[in-house]
C-alpha cells in the first residue's frame, strides 16, 4: 500500500508531465474532470489535506487537483536552474 508520505517535499517543486493525466477543476464549486496534457507545466502548491491522495497544483494560470501519485509517477521534475538574482 502506498503512503502519501512525501507531499510535502512536493510543495513548491516544478514539473513536467510525460503523459495526459486527469485532474479535478473546481470552477464554482462544482467538480469537473480536466485533462492535463503531455508537456505541460506544474508547480505544486499544498496537499493532500486528506488521505485522499489529492494535491493542489498550478496549471494555465488556474489551480487544479491532482492526485499525488500522478504526479511523481507520470512527470519529471523541473530542476531550478537560476542563481543568484
Amino acid at each position: 500500500m502506498f503512503r502519501y508520505t512525501t507531499s510535502s517535499m512536493l510543495s513548491g517543486k516544478k514539473f513536467r508531465l510525460e503523459r495526459d493525466t486527469l485532474a479535478i477543476d473546481v470552477p464554482a464549486g462544482k467538480r469537473t474532470a480536466v485533462t492535463v496534457p503531455s508537456g505541460a507545466n506544474l508547480r505544486v502548491i499544498s496537499g493532500p489535506v486528506d488521505k485522499s491522495g489529492l494535491v493542489n497544483v498550478a496549471w494555465d494560470d488556474k489551480t487544479v487537483e491532482m492526485f499525488e501519485i500522478d504526479i511523481l509517477q507520470r512527470a519529471t521534475e523541473i530542476q531550478d536552474l537560476s542563481v543568484g538574482a
